[in-house]
């Protein structure tokens, strides 16, 4: 089973989904800002991805900005519990496959699942 972690007003979010469906997949789709994540599923997201939480957060988001989250102090769970608190923190779209997950940034980074 595949799914992708979704933001529908993402242009990256939706041109992942287009071409995990030109490639005969339909993923199961998570609406995570509708649905918030909890840190045991971030955390699990990110094992897979195999990446940290700082490399995982969109620090351009004014909440980013707005609670210090660039400090050179911040721990991983810190980080994990503020996209938890505010879920557009949160890079996307994420595309899981088994034990393996991608960002689709860009798109074609899926291909890599399939």
């Amino acid at each position: 089973m595949t799914r992708i972690y979704h933001n529908p007003r993402c242009s990256k979010s939706r041109q992942t989904l287009e071409l995990l469906r030109a490639e005969g997949v339909e993923p199961e789709i998570e609406l995570y800002l509708e649905t918030p994540l909890d840190a045991e599923t971030i955390a699990n997201l990110l094992g897979k991805l195999g990446i940290s939480a700082a490399q995982l957060v969109r620090r351009s988001e004014q909440d980013f900005k707005d609670n210090n989250l660039g400090r050179a102090d911040i721990t991983e769970d810190e980080l994990i519990a503020a996209m938890v608190k505010y879920p557009k923190l949160i890079e996307r779209p994420i595309v899981v496959s088994g034990n393996r997950a991608v960002l689709g940034r860009p798109p074609e980074n899926v291909l890599e699942l399939l």
